[in-house]
């Protein structure tokens, strides 16, 4: 990942510089904060948490004038790593805030869209826009033009960060994105028309005031997948995701030595990756360090936990959430763990299984849904922006809808049945069958198309396709126009959406709608197995 980045030597001096500059902090609450997540605290009207936590933790390390445990440890599959003090971290967010406010020309308010991998820039972006007010898109490098296209005209981004790999992506699509006025590269190279990350950085101030943000101010938007349509926005405020869940990261597969050979305390990964490392002898393998592990983003095969369980001695703690609530429950170290289960709701929420409005008795099936009073929790997100019909849809009377159906047993440990629309999860991905059917239909050899999930023993679900071939595609190599469709769909959309199963059939259900065409098949897929 080095060719993405500057390289350490130059952060590393950068970081020499920061001792010039220090301020005075009152002592950080931690109580306090906590007593708010455990909703025993009224959230305060004023929240930011670069100036409020990160920078108050970087004054209290500061006086301890001792040793401490790094902000952020990077590394990548190179052996290549970056560590980062609490200081160190908040000065060179300073310095990309004010990269933000003086080239970037972006203002409290503004959107920008970062596209990057999991490398020390994103985290220093993500606070950097905290600290201007500066509204943050995250975007998967899987994404394609023509998901760039829409994601800049749907936003209204003013500005855009990303790498040489996708700058000339972006450029296919930039002079269609009436609102793009800053195109930002984050590379050693230097390309026609962007600013170049790295000298932006080493000629910014370090002195940098943060804005003051309400707890309820737009912080970040998230793309999610739905049923129907395009990709929708969903806002998330400086007090719910600030107070909170902070910059807290799923980490994605890496090598297992990476376990043994850093001191990893605590693992969070998708159930894919678990299901991956538990394919080799991990027995073979000493984890020192490790304590404790979670996961979510999909179900966890009970098979997978009680493998991990015999091969490492560590239990594996489920949660449950999404997007838009965060986790809404989970298994904790103080409950016993019921594999296959999501474990109880979470302190803040009061989640129950619903149907039609009323609630159901332990057992019986039915929407997994969150009583609200007329305040949202202020865990949620604030809306489906430009789309108050569907931030409106996700309420059923006293509850929210989650969308995802299930059960509660007696002891109100919550289990998971799957969920009430066609979205697939695969490998932690939502993906929108809509999308695809589209992507399919495009091509000549298609005549009509559904998506639905199929099970997988390594990614949960993946993406199958029923194709009906047009009458002059029908004569020819299914495996070649298997590979061409496959092909065709990974260049339309983000890479990960492709249809890995295809299969040919005559002809489709007839139904009256594409919903219950693919729950009709999708029941039959699964009857499989």
């Amino acid at each position: 990942m080095l060719s993405t980045m500057f390289p350490y030597i130059r952060i590393h001096t950068l970081c020499r510089l920061f001792h010039q500059y220090h301020k005075t902090f009152a002592p950080l609450n931690f109580s306090y904060y906590e007593a708010i997540s455990r909703c025993e605290q009224e959230v305060p009207k004023y929240f930011n948490f670069a100036s409020d936590v990160l920078d108050k933790w970087s004054q209290i390390k500061k006086e301890q004038k001792g040793p401490s445990n790094p902000a952020l440890w990077w590394i990548n599959g190179k052996g290549d790593e970056i560590k980062w003090s609490f200081e160190e971290l908040g000065f060179l967010s300073q310095k990309v805030a004010n990269m933000l406010s003086g080239p970037c020309s972006l203002e409290s308010g503004d959107r920008v869209l970062v596209i990057l991998p999991r490398i020390p820039e994103w985290w220093l972006l993500s606070i950097a826009c905290m600290r201007t007010g500066v509204i943050i898109i995250p975007g998967s490098t899987q994404l394609t033009a023509q998901d760039i296209y829409y994601r800049l005209l749907a936003s209204k981004a003013k500005c855009i960060i990303t790498t040489d790999v996708l700058a000339p992506v972006v450029d296919s699509v930039a002079s269609k994105s009436q609102f793009l006025k800053t195109k930002v590269i984050v590379s050693e190279s230097r390309r026609d028309k962007w600013l170049n990350f790295r000298d932006l950085l080493k000629a910014a101030s370090a002195i940098h005031n943060c804005v003051k943000t309400k707890s309820q101010d737009p912080m970040a938007i998230y793309f999610t997948s739905g049923t129907t349509g395009s990709p929708k926005m969903v806002e998330h405020s400086y007090g719910s995701f600030g107070l909170v869940y902070h910059l807290f990261v799923c980490s994605r597969v890496f090598p297992k030595t990476t376990l043994c050979r850093y001191p990893v305390t605590t693992l969070c990964t998708a159930p894919t990756a678990y299901r991956m490392l538990v394919q080799h002898d991990l027995t073979r393998y000493a984890f020192k360090a490790l304590k404790h592990c979670l996961t979510a983003g999909e179900p966890l095969n009970p098979d997978v936990m009680a493998q991990w369980k015999s091969q490492t001695g560590l239990n594996i703690y489920e949660g449950y959430g999404q997007t838009e609530i965060g986790m809404a429950c989970a298994n904790t170290k103080e409950t016993k763990i019921k594999p296959g289960s999501l474990g109880k709701a979470a302190p803040h929420y009061d989640i129950q299984v619903d149907e039609n409005g009323s609630v159901l008795p332990p057992g019986k099936e039915g929407d997994i849904a969150i009583k609200v009073d007329a305040k949202w929790p202020f865990t949620f997100f604030t809306r489906y922006v430009d789309d108050p019909v569907k931030t409106a849809s996700t309420i059923r009377g006293n509850f929210y809808v989650t969308g995802d159906r299930g059960s509660m047993d007696e002891d109100g440990y919550i289990w998971f049945m799957g969920r009430s629309d066609d979205v697939i999860i695969s490998s932690g991905y939502r993906i929108g069958p809509f999308e695809i059917e589209s992507a399919l239909i495009e091509h000549p050899a298609v005549a009509e198309s559904a998506v639905v999930s199929s099970p997988d023993p390594i990614r949960g679900e993946v993406v199958k396709a029923f194709v009906v071939l047009s009458p002059s595609f029908k004569s020819q190599d299914p495996k070649k126009l298997t590979r061409e469709l496959q092909d065709y769909v990974r260049k339309v959309t983000a890479p990960y959406k492709y249809p890995r199963k295809i299969e040919f059939v005559q002809q489709l259900p007839k139904t009256i709608s594409g919903k219950i065409r693919r729950n009709e098949l999708k029941n039959k897929e699964w009857r499989k197995t």
